[in-house]
């Protein structure tokens, strides 16, 4: 045990103080509970009605609590911000950093010695390590796991991934609204997140590959028995972190933030990790960049054959052997030095993994495809870079030259997408802006814009579509994201008009428009696209706007970057 816990400052002493937190604390605790001698743990707990992936968490946290006291600690249940990627407008984004401030603030202002943090749903984990990093108390997580696979007609369903595909399959006509609609009760099968390699997926295998979960535990369904084992592990285990004094700061070093690019592209994870591993390390104070996403993902191949990018789900990828067994087949790109919150190498636990399935973990000398790390674009239209998932999109987009068809807005993009006037064609280039960390505000999930109707009947499914929105993790397509700087933070988007030329090169991470610097420097934006920018006038939004940096950096807000430690110098009473 540590000499000092940091709750022993709240409970240990005979003065008014310490009588007060002990007292109001008691309510049925043994009597040495509160001594000052045992670590008093936070389960940091996302669960909510309103977080449809993260229902099932209060089961989850009475077995971590059963292994917290079993260690000899103190457990609560802590319930804090969460966020439903799929219910709350305009964007769960615009509540990541705000969730991830509250809970920073509720981890450091009680008397908590170690962290038990449990996410599922897209924000979840991300905000969570966001806080526990910033706080830099021992903490670990425990995902929530993804849910089962739903059938239709027989047919397995990717939930969010297979939403899109018939979304569209009904816009074109080749199945009936009312077939879409009677799918709708076969995609969520049960409790846990979305079962493709979509973002709460890929924040699992980022938190595992940080080194942040008991190894093995990232993938495991919601709805399996040994969830509730590894949760109860973990409730153990952070009693022992608490003792070692072993924190983030000590586990999520730059070479684990390597680690996790690396694991990230072999499982053909969601473009949307990288907004949130720059916000993670920006807490730590750890340089991330996108080049380093472009040079640790470099070369890495996509072993998961999963949705998305693939064919299977995420149950097939436990029982094929897990994200572990992903790395086993590239342990020579991963770094050997980053240790796990067991306090070994993440290393050490790829030595006895195997690959149970190779038609859903690939031999490395058959990929799903050779080199699809998230690329990295620069030139004229993204000075500070955008991003592309190379196994989500047509190969044959990844290089194209295309006029441009701009829009103003969502709105605009909605109302016109389905025009039949609108001059459009399969070489066209979609282009929408308003829709960054400023201009919505929160940067909306809309970069994946539908096909246009005429189109769709014409049999296009895929057409390079740029922006500086996101997209879903469970999307796909030739889809050209995180423009930066945004419109509204004036850039080179703001400026681009219909009928400019387009150029994309992922091999060779080029994104230009081909209009020269002094004549696009001339232009002014558009009436329409400075209306639609937000403009909020009080609450969180105004305080987002204004502080919000670009998606480059992760979209943290400029006054969290960096730690507090978990010092709290005076008094309640």
């Amino acid at each position: 045990m540590t000499n000092h816990l940091r709750s022993a400052d709240w409970y240990q002493g005979s003065d008014r103080n310490a009588y007060i937190h002990r007292a109001w604390m008691r309510r049925g605790h043994p009597e040495d509970a509160l001594d000052g001698t045992k670590p008093q743990i936070a389960i940091a707990n996302t669960a909510s009605d309103l977080t449809p992936c993260n229902m099932h968490l209060n089961e989850v946290a009475e077995s971590v609590k059963q292994g917290v006291w079993a260690a000899g600690g103190v457990p609560y249940n802590l319930p804090v911000v969460s966020l439903g990627e799929t219910q709350v407008k305009p964007t769960a984004m615009l509540w990541r950093n705000m969730a991830a401030m509250a809970m920073e603030e509720m981890f450091r202002a009680n008397p908590i010695d170690g962290l038990v943090l449990l996410g599922g749903c897209d924000k979840t984990i991300p905000a969570l390590l966001m806080a526990a990093a910033s706080v830099d108390i021992p903490a670990v997580v425990v995902p929530g796991g993804p849910m089962l696979t739903g059938h239709f007609r027989g047919q397995a369903l990717g939930c969010g991934t297979d939403v899109w595909r018939l979304s569209e399959e009904a816009r074109a006509g080749t199945i009936s609204g009312a077939q879409f609609l009677a799918s709708e009760q076969s995609m969520i099968r049960g409790k846990g997140h979305c079962n493709t390699m979509g973002t709460a997926s890929t924040m699992a295998v980022v938190a595992e590959a940080l080194g942040m979960t008991i190894p093995g535990f990232a993938g495991t369904p919601a709805a399996d028995a040994r969830l509730l084992s590894l949760s109860h592990e973990t409730g153990r285990l952070i009693v022992d972190m608490v003792a070692q004094d072993r924190k983030p700061s000590d586990i999520m070093t730059r070479e684990a933030f390597l680690n996790a690019i690396v694991a990230v592209a072999a499982v053909g994870g969601s473009t949307n990790s990288v907004m949130h591993l720059l916000a993670i390390a920006g807490r730590l104070g750890i340089g991330l960049t996108l080049e380093d996403f472009d040079a640790a993902g470099a070369g890495v191949p996509v072993l998961a054959n999963l949705q998305p990018s693939g064919a299977f789900l995420m149950d097939d990828l436990f029982r094929a052997g897990g994200v572990l067994a992903v790395l086993t087949q590239i342990t020579d790109l991963l770094h050997p030095e980053p240790i796990t919150v067991t306090g070994r190498p993440l290393v050490d636990y790829l030595v006895d993994r195997r690959v149970y399935d190779d038609t859903v973990i690939l031999p490395r000398d058959a990929p799903l495809m050779d080199d699809a790390g998230i690329a990295v674009l620069r030139g004229n239209l993204a000075p500070q870079g955008a991003i592309i998932k190379p196994s989500a999109a047509t190969p044959e987009l990844l290089q194209h030259v295309g006029p441009a068809v701009v829009f103003d807005s969502v709105e605009d993009m909605r109302t016109r997408i389905d025009d039949p006037e609108l001059e459009v064609t399969a070489d066209s280039v979609l282009v929408l802006r308003g829709c960054g960390p400023r201009g919505y505000p929160g940067m909306p999930e809309v970069g994946n814009m539908p096909i246009p109707r005429k189109l769709l009947e014409q049999g296009v499914r895929d057409m390079v579509r740029i922006s500086d929105a996101r997209m879903s993790g469970t999307a796909y397509g030739t889809v050209i994201l995180h423009v930066a700087p945004e419109a509204a933070a004036g850039g080179p988007l703001a400026f681009i008009r219909t009928g400019d030329i387009v150029t994309i090169d992922v091999e060779n991470r080029v994104l230009n428009v081909e209009v020269g610097e002094e004549e696009l420097r001339s232009r002014s934006q558009a009436t329409a696209s400075e209306a639609a920018y937000a403009a909020p006038v009080r609450g969180w939004a105004k305080l987002y706007v204004d502080h919000v940096m670009q998606a480059d950096t992760g979209a943290d807000l400029d006054f969290l970057v960096g730690a507090s430690g978990p010092a709290v110098s005076r008094e309640s009473h």
